[in-house]
């Protein structure tokens, strides 16, 4: 016998038509859902990369939050569509919620410094190729993740420091301003002129054309030690010219109070004693 004899036409006809009638409204709105998902889920990121990109947010940051607002519209998405076809979402919510919480407590250590580093990209107390003090080191920022910070120390000791111990720590940069203020302190002896010793101290400094004139150097006397009279010298420069002229003026002060009787002096002690 021919299994098409078999074969109800009209029966089929019939469960195809119950089917639609009961759930075709709810693909449609699935359908429908899933489509403006996707343009909300392309178009909302993109918005948010262009004003990040306006402001001149780091690119890493930027991928960073698009990509987390694409997931978390789809996300979004997948749920509204599963409300469609009447699963409850909230007991799903509950266990993703559970899920979410155990894994954060595991990688809180993780998270965290990827929310330093965020905060770090973001608001950019330092940029690569400063000269920072941070956490209790000081060197050269060589990179800057989400998850670290790489340093290499004046001798090339490479540092790599987690970002929330950065974050969380006072940052002194070094290179943030693009002048800096040299600082010695002096001393010459009590028998020393000392209008003299500063009157040589100033010519040698207006003789660097590092030294700029603005603001204008500072030589003053600053205290009256034990052993010297101590002058306080102020130079400002340029930012990459600072050690340089620190080394230089130090070596030009000393030679030039050399050549014109200025004596640097020792700390000296008078004893006294006392015949029995």
């Amino acid at each position: 016998m021919n299994s098409w004899e078999n074969f109800d036409i009209q029966a089929v006809t019939e469960e195809l038509v119950t089917i639609l009638t009961t759930y075709g409204l709810d693909v449609i709105g699935a359908i429908i859902i899933l489509i403006i998902g996707n343009i909300i889920s392309k178009w909302l990121p993109g918005l948010l990369a262009k004003a990040m990109n306006k402001r001149k947010v780091d690119v890493t940051v930027v991928n960073f939050l698009s990509n987390l607002m694409r997931m978390s519209i789809m996300a979004i998405t997948l749920l509204l569509v599963l409300a469609q076809f009447g699963v409850q979402t909230a007991s799903l919510i509950a266990v993703l919620g559970a899920a979410g919480l155990a894994i954060g407590l595991a990688l809180q250590g993780t998270l965290s410094n990827v929310a330093g580093g965020v905060m770090l990209l973001l608001f950019r107390p330092f940029r690569v190729g400063d000269f920072v003090e941070v956490a209790g080191y000081s060197g050269t920022v060589k990179a800057l993740n989400l998850f670290n910070t790489e340093m290499a120390t004046p001798d090339n000791v490479q540092i790599i420091l987690p970002n929330a111990s950065v974050w969380g720590s006072a940052i002194k940069n070094f290179s943030f301003h693009s002048t800096r203020r040299v600082d010695l302190l002096m001393g010459i002896d009590y028998a020393d002129d000392m209008d003299k010793a500063r009157d040589l101290m100033l010519s040698v400094i207006q003789g660097d054309e590092r030294a700029l004139k603005d603001p204008a150097p500072m030589v003053v006397v600053s205290e009256l030690a034990d052993s010297s009279v101590n002058f306080t010298v102020r130079i400002w420069c340029n930012a990459s010219d600072y050690w340089p002229l620190k080394f230089d003026m130090t070596k030009q002060f000393k030679e030039t109070f050399d050549k014109n009787g200025i004596s640097i002096p020792f700390p000296q002690r008078v004893v006294h004693t006392v015949k029995e």
